[in-house]
């Protein structure tokens, strides 16, 4: 006898992964707790981190949005200027320091700082600088919006029963002398990059797994019970600081945090949703990536979600096809705006 001999196919990479077609590779997660249409929940986190929102709404479940778009806002603005993708007007959190920011601030734990950015006179919230994409047109009208999204922050935490947060990066902008860490670098959407002031960050394995450890203390202290569903967005980055080759560095970020997802998951409250290895595994032979091999194509995310759906007992929708997809990044990520620094090749 041997401990391997009485495990299931699912074990075994031949009979779980080489022998089978790719979309039929599987079951892939088994939830911890019951999610079902009458469960409120919320998304935070990176570009991919939408897909949650947006599927959930379609298919019936109850999204937390806590601010939503003004009813006289057009369709074309709504999200252009950060409406309708997260439970509030938060833009793109990359990095777990940067969700327990919005925490802390959410919660009052911490200040809520006093620092923008300006451009052609016009002022910019560099924690959310996205969601205004032509800034604010005074420091107060800033300050008061991003006082605005701090208490839909609060709001929809007092509401929520799962939250989605999806890691994204392990780089970093931070401000010196505060550290403030931003989800984009100064000087890409306002103001100008100062290396006397700011500072680039790699966050390490330790210091990711303390900033969950803190997000998810600080949740249940705020909503005892909360149950909260790790992603990791599959997409490589769009650029690096760090020195190294963009797909090394790719490779160590995403190692980071899927360790560190893995570890939380063990917590009862805290649960790891494989998005990463559906859209990154061999089976899958890259085929839900775009013509980019960086964005996640509307067949890519179809899959993924049925899967999330399916094993809530729900029979799956039919993904999108795969025709002809978008080459560029995706415009409402405030990374994508780093791809118009690349050099010209």
């Amino acid at each position: 006898m041997n401990p391997y001999e009485s495990l299931p196919a699912t074990a075994f990479w031949r009979t779980a992964v080489a022998s089978r077609p790719p979309l039929e590779v599987g079951p892939l997660w088994q939830p911890k707790w019951p999610i079902d249409r009458d469960t409120r929940i919320a998304a935070f986190g990176s570009c991919f981190a939408r897909n949650f929102g947006r599927a959930v709404r379609t298919r019936g479940f109850t999204f937390v949005d806590a601010e939503p778009a003004p009813a006289t806002l057009p369709e074309a603005d709504r999200r252009r200027l950060g409406y309708d993708l997260f439970s509030a007007r938060i833009g793109n959190i990359y990095t777990p320091r940067q969700l327990l920011q919005w925490l802390q601030w959410a919660s009052g734990e911490r200040p809520v700082p006093d620092h923008f950015w300006t451009r052609d006179g016009r002022t910019h919230d560099p924690v959310r600088p996205g969601v205004e994409p032509d800034g604010f047109a005074s420091h107060a009208e800033a300050e008061a919006s991003r006082r605005t999204t701090i208490a839909s922050v609060a709001q929809a935490l007092a509401q929520t029963d799962l939250l989605v947060f999806t890691l994204g990066l392990t780089e970093a902008w931070r401000d010196r002398a505060s550290g403030l860490e931003y989800p984009i670098a100064p000087g890409v959407f306002a103001d100008s990059f100062d290396p006397a002031r700011d500072a680039f960050h790699e966050h390490r394995l330790a210091e990711v797994l303390d900033d969950l450890t803190a997000v998810l203390d600080l949740l249940q202290r705020l909503r005892p019970g909360m149950k909260i569903l790790l992603t990791i967005a599959p997409g490589p980055m769009i650029a690096t600081a760090s020195g190294q080759h963009v797909l090394v560095a790719t490779s160590g970020c995403k190692a980071i945090l899927r360790a560190a997802a893995g570890e939380m998951a063990r917590r009862p409250e805290c649960d790891y949703f494989p998005s990463y290895e559906m859209a990154t595994s061999p089976p899958y032979r890259a085929m839900f990536f775009a013509p980019n091999l960086r964005d996640i194509s509307a067949f890519g995310v179809g899959v993924v979600m049925n899967t999330f759906f399916g094993a809530l007992g729900l029979d799956a929708e039919t993904a999108p096809g795969t025709g002809p997809q978008p080459a560029t990044a995706d415009p409402e990520c405030d990374e994508a705006e780093l791809e118009t620094f690349a050099p010209q090749p």
